[in-house]
């Protein structure tokens, strides 16, 4: 981690800043697909269990986000979307942040392995692990590649979920956590063409940096229309539906079909009207996540409720 420049004045850290540290937008899609991961999953978990569960999971992932403001302070500084964080803006210090952050990480998959089982707990130490060593510090700086390969942290809370449940893995939990690593790229994609500036400025070798926006663009269409066998897997899996099938078929068309369009889209275009199509997408890959999981509740509400039937035997 290189040096870094903050406020001169120190700030006395509120409670705030500490929630800031955990990253609660992310915190929240994590919390999200582990408990859907956890409600799809066979079997019979007790509600508090499952509430306690759900907890330290979020705890965890918090604890990833600590620990990645952390070792990314120095790049934080620089970015327009970042430098206002409680690093760089000097009300946390660097210090501080890397003890709250191992400190959530070992109360959080302690406390999970006691609440539930200990495979859920070593799973959860694993992501931390892989978001923070190999994902921040390896591969961010390293390569162009760094969303693919780390954007598996991000895939493995619905697998989570599932283990607390069942005490293991299975075909329908490694399909959502398909769903999610081949999402990952395109939709950070999204992001980092309308933010290249701020990641060419922090030396992050995103690939809008190393191989340009239109090489983005091709990137974006072909894991879309990659992602949609998954999405549609998933579908056809224990844990699908006719609701996640429906969901499926309209969110990978819509998905597939704005990838197109940013495809076909002159860089001179997309820089006058000021990025507003990729804005878009981006917008739309977080909606496609949410609603997909989504899906998969209401299926579960419907079979558990005894309307799946006619499904199951079709």
């Amino acid at each position: 981690m290189s040096d870094y420049t903050v406020m001169d004045q120190p700030q006395d850290a509120g409670f705030g800043d500490y929630v800031q540290l955990l990253k609660p937008r992310v915190m929240s899609l994590v919390v999200f697909t582990a408990m859907v991961g956890l409600l799809v999953a066979p079997g019979h978990v007790h509600p508090f269990v499952g509430f306690i569960s759900i907890l330290f999971i979020a705890l965890g992932g918090g604890a990833s986000g600590a620990l990645n403001m952390w070792y990314d302070a120095d790049i934080d500084a620089v970015m327009r979307r970042t430098r206002s964080r409680p690093i760089p803006s000097g009300r946390v210090a660097s210090g501080e942040a890397l003890g709250f952050g191992l400190a959530l990480s070992g109360i959080s998959c302690l406390m999970l392995g006691l609440a539930a089982n200990w495979f859920a707990a070593a799973f959860l130490a694993f992501t931390i692990f892989f978001y923070v060593v190999v994902y921040t510090i390896w591969l961010k700086r390293l390569t162009p590649q760094n969303i693919v390969i780390g954007g598996a942290a991000g895939a493995f809370p619905p697998m989570i979920g599932w283990a607390v449940a069942t005490g293991g893995v299975s075909v329908e939990s490694v399909l959502m956590f398909t769903l999610i690593f081949m999402w990952t790229p395109p939709h950070f994609w999204a992001l980092a063409l309308f933010m290249k500036d701020d990641y060419s400025k922090a030396g992050v070798p995103m690939l809008t940096v190393t191989h340009g926006r239109a090489a983005t663009r091709t990137h974006i269409l072909v894991y879309t229309i990659l992602l949609a066998p998954f999405a549609l897997a998933l579908a056809a899996s224990a844990v699908g539906g006719p609701v996640t099938l429906a969901a499926a078929v309209v969110l990978n068309a819509g998905f597939i079909w704005g990838a197109f369009r940013l495809w076909r889209r002159p860089e001179a275009q997309a820089e006058a009207d000021g990025y507003k199509a990729e804005k878009a997408l981006f917008k739309f890959s977080l909606a496609y996540l949410f609603l997909h999981f989504t899906a998969l509740l209401v299926d579960a509400a419907l079979r558990g409720a005894g309307f799946m039937t006619w499904w199951q035997g079709a």
